[in-house]
C-alpha cells in the first residue's frame, strides 16, 4: 500500500492517504481527501501543493507519486454561485442597517 501525506495550510499535523499503485492523480486525491474530511464539492475546491518544491498540482489528471508530502488549500470554486450578502466590512459601513433602541 502506497501513501500520500497532506495538511492544510493552517493544520500542524500531517494526515496519510493509502491507495494502489505507484501514483495517484490529483483528481482521486482530492476525492479522498473531502470523503474522508467530509468537505462538500459545491462551493469550493482544493489546491494541491508539493511541500518540497512549492509547485501547485493544477492540471486534474497529473499524477502524484507514491510517499509525496502535500499542503490543501480550500479555495473558491470559479463556477460557485456569487452570494447576495456584503462580504467585506466596508459594505456595512457603507450601508449601515438602522439600530433601534429601547430604554426602559
Amino acid at each position: 500500500m502506497a501513501c500520500i501525506h497532506y495538511k492544510f495550510k493552517n493544520s500542524l499535523d500531517f494526515d496519510s492517504i493509502t491507495f494502489d499503485g505507484l501514483h495517484i492523480s490529483v483528481r482521486d486525491l482530492k476525492e479522498s481527501i473531502m470523503h474522508r474530511k467530509k468537505l462538500n464539492d459545491t462551493d469550493m475546491d482544493l489546491l494541491i501543493i508539493n511541500a518540497l518544491n512549492a509547485k501547485a498540482y493544477k492540471d486534474e489528471d497529473e499524477m502524484i507519486p507514491k510517499n509525496a508530502s502535500v499542503i490543501v488549500a480550500r479555495i473558491p470554486k470559479s463556477d460557485a454561485p456569487k452570494s447576495k450578502g456584503p462580504k467585506t466590512l466596508k459594505a456595512y459601513i457603507e450601508d449601515p442597517k438602522p439600530v433601534c433602541y429601547l430604554f426602559l
